[in-house]
């Protein structure tokens, strides 16, 4: 019989802001993330693009307020 290999556990890259940042879902299928969602909602709302609030006039300034 073959021997079965061990699953290495690389760390994936990731940007400097979510070094350390780890989900998982457990048997009940409840997510848990070692990140509160406010600093998860703040990264996402800095640096990605919502297509939604592209046409927005004033999404200028609300990312100016974030900062």
């Amino acid at each position: 019989m073959a021997k079965k290999q061990k699953k290495r556990e690389e760390t994936p890259k990731v940007n400097p802001d979510l070094e350390g940042f780890k989900m998982n879902i457990n048997t009940f299928g409840e997510i848990s993330s070692s990140f509160p969602i406010d600093k998860i909602n703040e990264f996402l709302n800095k640096n990605v693009d919502d297509k939604k609030l592209r046409d927005r006039e004033d999404l200028d300034d609300l990312k100016k307020t974030d900062e």
